[in-house]
């Protein structure tokens, strides 16, 4: 059976034109395309990679619910920024861990806009504990954490997010993973284009890049007491 792709090139279109539109006028007009091109391929995608999921991390959740789930709201929050459009121009999915939003957890994310189109995942601007949690498990074993670095796959992968320029507080600047330990985010991933969203593979191409992942997942769950 041939497989077909989930995403179409009008999910690009849409979102593009959503750039140049950003009003609500505008958005009520098209919201059928909305549904219709990035809105519900979007859940499809996550419905049938909740299985695949729950291979790689039965831990985490894909809930392709339209509202309450994996997907991003598409309304933005104006409330403190000086950018009023109303609506984002990505399409995302977030599959959290099963103990819950308010848990700083590792997570895997997908994004699509015209751009870019980002597969990975980890912890994003963890609070302070779960941040100091993370870097004494890389301070207490090191060797895990090199390992689960130093995978090929792995190495195929960029870090994302920001770094001190020196060794956080309580930790020695000889340690050997310090690098590591003065990361403030600890994510990676990959960054692709539209044609690989496009192809019926994208949904093992995510799988490929989350499998590469989970080992550094595992030591983020367990750094925080949570389950893998």
């Amino acid at each position: 059976m041939v497989r077909k792709a989930y995403f179409t090139p009008a999910l690009f279109t849409f979102l593009g034109e959503l750039r140049l539109h950003n009003e609500r006028e505008w958005f009520e007009r098209n919201r059928e395309r909305y549904l219709r091109d990035v809105r519900d391929p979007m859940l499809r995608f996550i419905s049938d990679f909740a299985p695949v999921l729950r291979k790689i991390a039965p831990c985490l959740v894909a809930d392709p619910r339209p509202v309450g789930g994996s997907l991003f709201r598409l309304h933005r929050d104006t409330r403190f920024s000086s950018d009023k459009t109303p609506y984002k121009t990505n399409v995302a999915a977030r599959f959290r861990h099963e103990a819950g939003r308010n848990v700083h957890g590792p997570g895997y994310y997908l994004s699509l806009d015209p751009d870019e189109v980002v597969v990975g995942g980890g912890v994003w601007h963890p609070e302070a504990d779960a941040l100091r949690m993370i870097r004494r498990s890389i301070f207490e074993q090191p060797g895990a954490w090199k390992r689960a670095a130093a995978t090929p796959a792995m190495r195929r992968l960029a870090w994302w997010g920001d770094s001190l320029t020196r060794s956080p507080r309580g930790f020695p600047g000889d340690h050997p993973l310090v690098d590591m330990l003065r990361r403030k985010d600890f994510a990676a991933g990959v960054e692709l284009g539209q044609r690989d969203a496009l192809s019926p593979r994208f949904l093992d191409r995510c799988a490929d890049v989350y499998r590469a992942l989970a080992p550094a997942m595992k030591l983020l769950a367990h750094a925080q007491g949570l389950t893998w």
